[in-house]
């Protein structure tokens, strides 16, 4: 969208009964206000309002060819979006509520506004566990739409004041429950018949998803296109080169660890993936402000959950 953002003062509430209702009325008046999810969080607005919806891409610049995620508040909720599959209702059984986004498709009447899924016959849902996302959902009485709320293209925020960097004066409101536990984004899956297509690695991983349904899981063909968000090949940047699997410091950079050795911040001294990747975010917005001029980081095993945070670093430093 060609247009800038429409100017406003952020407003940072506590997560409480009045925060909580301050968001829910913005959501009523069209409005995309940030809240928390158990991944990142998340700029959410009414999923069936085309305005409000055309206002998350507004505020974050996102390109209108990239979909974006539909929150429910319950299976019940989703039911009435999109058509589940025997393979989507396994997997809704062993996730959610969770970290996994199912792209399924639209019911004939589903109500979601068309840019929300950017004109696809299909719809990326998924079932939040983070109480203020699930409360904000049920207050609203509608499915929120709800990207990162950050910039298009930037660095996914896990507190409230990375939104406020990214988005000050873009956005009414802020809903602050402290850090995300997760630290990255959902995985997003497209369930067949016999396999499950990983669209993108996140907090599920593969061997879960298999081990939990009984099938495959394969990557998109080539040339698929983009079908899911979290897909550009350029994404979750930083504004400083990012160097990887760096296994020592680069001269001159900010670095960051992975187990024992010298760097400025550690992902995880013990070498902890769960601890790696709900650091991840947070350490680059840190390294991103600092003084130095480019951002090296140390190799991350290519296995379990190191898959997902190796595919946002590949996107960051592309």
């Amino acid at each position: 969208m060609s247009r800038p953002a429409r100017s406003a003062e952020t407003r940072i509430r506590s997560y409480d009964s009045a925060g909580l209702a301050e968001a829910a009325a913005l959501i009523a008046a069209g409005e995309p206000v940030a809240v928390p999810t158990e991944t990142v969080y998340g700029l959410a607005a009414d999923a069936t309002n085309d305005l409000a919806v055309a206002r998350i891409y507004d505020a974050k610049g996102r390109p209108s060819f990239n979909p974006l995620i539909v929150h429910v508040s319950d299976l019940a909720m989703a039911r009435r979006l999109v058509s589940f599959n025997a393979t989507a209702e396994r997997l809704a059984a062993a996730f959610w509520p969770g970290a996994l986004t199912m792209v399924l498709p639209r019911l004939p009447d589903c109500p979601v506004a068309g840019l929300a899924s950017a004109g696809l016959p299909t719809l990326a849902v998924r079932l939040p566990s983070h109480p203020a996302m699930r409360a904000l959902i049920s207050a609203a009485g509608v499915p929120l739409a709800a990207p990162s709320a950050n910039r298009s293209g930037g660095i996914s925020p896990t507190r409230a004041a990375h939104v406020l960097a990214s988005l000050g004066g873009r956005i009414p409101f802020i809903l602050d429950a402290g850090p995300a536990r997760d630290g990255l984004e959902s995985t997003i899956v497209r369930p067949l018949d016999d396999a499950i297509i990983l669209l993108r690695p996140g907090p599920v991983t593969p061997a879960q998803l298999e081990t939990a349904t009984g099938l495959p899981v394969r990557d998109p063909e080539a040339g698929a296109g983009i079908t899911a968000p979290g897909q550009l090949e350029s994404h979750y940047a930083p504004s400083k080169p990012l160097m990887l699997n760096c296994d020592v410091p680069a001269p001159g950079a900010f670095h960051i660890g992975f187990g024992p050795g010298p760097c400025q911040r550690n992902l995880s001294v013990g070498g902890d993936l769960v601890e790696a990747a709900a650091n991840l975010f947070a350490l680059l917005h840190e390294a991103d402000e600092s003084a130095a001029t480019r951002i090296s980081i140390a190799p991350i095993p290519r296995t379990g959950l190191g898959l997902a945070i190796n595919d946002r670093l590949r996107r960051a430093a592309a």
